[in-house]
């Protein structure tokens, strides 16, 4: 069993759990009473088309996250408001909160306290397998959630996908090959993330991206995900018509989470 089998087993176990203890029905009636939720992918969306190359900054989601499957714990004093908040006063366009707590060390609380502290807006990162943790998502005040191909068929992207669209949330699909790039297109979906790690063994290589890029429509939204730590990286990124990066552990290492994402990018 590698680490994403061993991720998803457990998930689907928690999901059980959490739904014995609050049942979808409770989490309709919460959503039922939200105002609409931030639009996510316009925020994160470059002007222009990638033939004629995207012009304007690349935006950036700034990821909290205490710890990871591969890494341990990246940040022992963990305040996931206040890193937030710096994101958010750095020049971030959206921020992505891990849930998942047993190989992340994440909670739901973590999410709802976060988007009640920022303006922009805010992705639910999680291993979304089940209806039951897209109501769950918009209860808690998600604007958008991670649905990863590798995880699941067809027929269920496809599923998640129309429910998560008529809970009014962007659903941004991770892909890490050609072939799950085809079936997440061929589901409909038109927020692309391309995750530069390997979910099985978890190595990392951002050439993964520009491997892929011309393969995604011009219409599309397209987020470049993990390794990313240098300026030259996301400078080559942006000439090569990716809308956004999503980055979390290059800068949760360092102290001044804000002015490590201004360096990234190159803001003063």
């Amino acid at each position: 069993m590698n680490i994403l089998d061993a991720i998803l087993q457990r998930t689907r176990s928690d999901v059980r759990a959490r739904e014995a203890r609050v049942p979808r029905a409770d989490l309709e009636a919460r959503c039922r009473a939200l105002a609409a939720p931030r639009d996510f992918a316009a925020a994160i969306r470059r002007q222009g088309d990638r033939a004629a190359r995207r012009v304007g900054p690349i935006r950036v989601i700034a990821e909290v996250k205490q710890a990871s499957p591969s890494k341990g714990v990246i940040r022992p004093a963990f305040a996931p408001v206040d890193i937030a908040r710096s994101y958010a006063a750095a020049g971030a366009h959206a921020i992505s909160v891990l849930t998942d707590e047993p190989f992340f060390q994440g909670h739901l609380d973590h999410l709802a306290a976060v988007r009640q502290a920022v303006r922009v807006p805010v992705l639910r990162k999680d291993f979304h397998v089940e209806a039951y943790q897209l109501w769950e998502a918009r209860a808690i005040g998600a604007d958008a959630v991670l649905l990863v191909a590798a995880t699941m068929m067809p027929e269920r992207l496809r599923t998640l996908l129309a429910l998560s669209r008529e809970l009014a949330l962007a659903p941004l699909v991770e892909v890490h090959t050609r072939e799950e790039l085809d079936v997440a297109l061929g589901c409909g979906a038109r927020v692309i993330g391309i995750n530069n790690r390997n979910l099985a063994d978890f190595s990392v290589s951002l050439e993964t991206t520009f491997r892929l890029v011309e393969a995604v429509p011009e219409d599309a939204v397209l987020v470049s995900e993990s390794g990313i730590s240098e300026h030259g990286e996301v400078e080559r990124l942006a000439a090569a018509g990716v809308d956004a990066i999503l980055v979390g552990e290059g800068l949760l290492r360092h102290a001044d989470v804000g002015g490590a994402l201004a360096r990234l990018v190159g803001t003063p």
